[in-house]
């Protein structure tokens, strides 16, 4: 199983992730990202791969458990 994991030392919480894919990114009340779930499935590894790529600080990668 893959999971998307986020270097919060390096995340400037841009919410490009969030934008790519809302179920999974989202920002909370004080703007610091949080991954709901981080499971990467079939349905979502395209959403999530494009997520991670689209991340100016490089703050996202999908790890293997």
């Amino acid at each position: 199983m893959a999971r998307v994991v986020a270097d919060y030392d390096l995340c400037e919480s841009n919410a490009l992730c969030e934008a790519v894919a809302p179920d999974v990114f989202r920002l909370d009340d004080d703007d610091f990202l949080q991954i709901d779930d981080g499971t990467v499935t079939d349905e979502n590894r395209a959403r999530i791969e494009q997520a991670v790529a689209s991340c100016p600080k490089a703050a996202l990668k999908i790890v293997d458990e």
